[in-house]
């Protein structure tokens, strides 16, 4: 059942609209999705394991590919090729030359960059929903959507054939699209560096077009273009912008010094393939020793593991979550109830992904590295019985305090006699009392009554 809320389009001043759509579920229909679930979680679990017994043997092959890298490096100068060098895996650090500049020629726009990125945003309609879902005594659910649609400029075209409500909301496919043109020959001192090495430098910084763009991109266009704060607009007018106009851009990015590490192919420069399993080409702006690279690559490779940790137990708790689902949809009957299930089966999911990921990383160690994981195996069961043995001496400390058949001391330092057989008074000499030396006993002081008549 959908209940339409708007009332009108104008293409020219309307902004956006929405509408409300309400569904409702049953309590069996639920319930055969949860069993679907089921199924996928059975899926998602076992994947969620190979994937992170998958990222300790990718992280344990880089990082010992890194570390065979950084024992065999080579500094090389940059100013000579030596054919001794040729396969050996070197780092050369200098002056980057360019042979040529970028352009786009669709635009005529060109400049002196290792790269030049073209970027095309597009105004369009972009489709939100929001959905508040209320359950229903039985097990039901009934569904309240908002759909809203609002216009914006953006680089990734949005499919408006799939909008709920693709009528009054059609988007045109954008006349161009964005690309990057790396510069075709380049040089590292004596060396050449391709475009597959330059293909390794980050870091943009945005070019402006210049106004004498402009007509070569009218030309090219065909209708009306302009050059507007350093982008090319295609459209009309850009302070009232239509549905299909297009906004170009362009970002650059340049070096006038790399640093490379790499395999020297002849005079240039290939993947070095290590034992260890990785393949290594490394390059960076600006002077950088080789250690520093090989220490950056290290770090990047501890970040990526522990991301790839993160995403591989998340897959597995949602496994967990979809596999226990039925429990809470069964006792949605009494909504209330479906809660307190649902957040039961969610702290056992947690606790089980805890551990079920902790025994996966801790067999990918065995595995990938059997020295080391059998060390933190044996730490870790060294720790639990040393914790276990402490608790248990603790425990044998306190109970030989105090003499067997014994109570602990009354206060007043007498001692309780031992548990009696029941109508059977102790004799006095099972009683203890304090020992005093001599001279110590003290009559104590008399209280002084007050002198003179009482008043009543």
């Amino acid at each position: 059942m959908a209940d339409d809320q708007s009332s009108g389009f104008d293409p020219g001043s309307y902004s956006g609209d929405s509408f409300t759509e309400t569904s409702q579920t049953s309590w069996f229909e639920r319930l055969k999705g949860a069993i679907v679930g089921v199924l996928i979680g059975l899926l998602m679990i076992p994947g969620a394991v190979g994937l992170l017994f998958w990222n300790e043997g990718r992280a344990v092959t880089t990082a010992r590919s890194l570390t065979e890298g950084a024992g065999l490096v080579r500094p090389v100068a940059a100013e000579r090729v030596d054919p001794a060098n040729q396969d050996k895996l070197v780092h050369v650090a200098g002056p980057l030359t360019l042979g040529g500049s970028v352009s786009d020629s669709d635009f005529g726009v060109t400049t002196q960059a290792v790269r030049l990125i073209r970027r095309v945003e597009m105004y369009q309609w972009k489709e939100e929903s929001k959905s508040e879902t209320r359950k229903k005594i039985g097990g039901g659910e009934e569904t309240v959507t908002t759909y809203s649609y609002v216009r914006e400029w953006s680089e990734r075209v949005h499919d408006s054939a799939r909008f709920k409500q693709p009528g009054n909301h059609h988007n045109p496919q954008p006349r161009y699209s964005g690309r990057s043109v790396t510069v075709a020959k380049a040089t590292l001192g004596a060396f050449e560096a391709s475009p597959d090495v330059l293909g390794h430098l980050g870091g943009t910084e945005p070019l402006p077009v210049d106004a004498s763009a402009e007509a070569r991109a009218r030309q090219t266009v065909g209708g009306p273009t302009r050059v507007v704060d350093g982008r090319i607009y295609v459209g009309r007018d850009p302070d009232s912008p239509q549905i299909g106009d297009l906004r170009i851009s362009y970002d650059v990015v340049k070096a006038s010094q790399i640093s490379v590490v790499a395999r020297q192919a002849g005079n240039g420069f290939g993947p070095y393939q290590t034992a260890a399993g990785d393949r290594l080409l490394m390059v960076e702006k600006g002077l950088v020793p080789a250690a520093q690279m090989f220490q950056a690559a290290q770090q990047a490779n501890t970040v990526l593991t522990w991301i790839l940790r993160g995403v591989g137990a998340l897959v597995m708790f949602i496994g967990f979550v979809l596999f226990f689902r039925p429990l809470s949809v069964l006792g949605d009957v009494i909504p209330f109830l479906g809660d307190i299930i649902g957040l039961g089966t969610g702290a056992i999911g947690l606790a089980m992904t805890a551990v079920l990921s902790a025994i996966t990383i801790a067999l990918a160690w065995l595995y990938y590295r059997p020295v080391v994981g059998i060390l933190v195996l044996v730490a870790g069961i060294g720790i639990a019985v040393g914790l276990w043995w402490l608790g248990r001496k603790r425990r044998g400390a306190r109970q030989m305090a105090a003499p067997a058949g014994m109570a602990p001391a009354a206060p007043g330092g007498y001692t309780m006699p031992p548990q009696m057989p029941m109508g059977q008074m102790p004799s006095p000499g099972q009683w203890s009392q304090p020992q005093m030396p001599p001279g110590q006993w003290q009559q104590a002081p008399q209280q002084q009554m007050p002198q003179g008549p009482v008043q009543r």
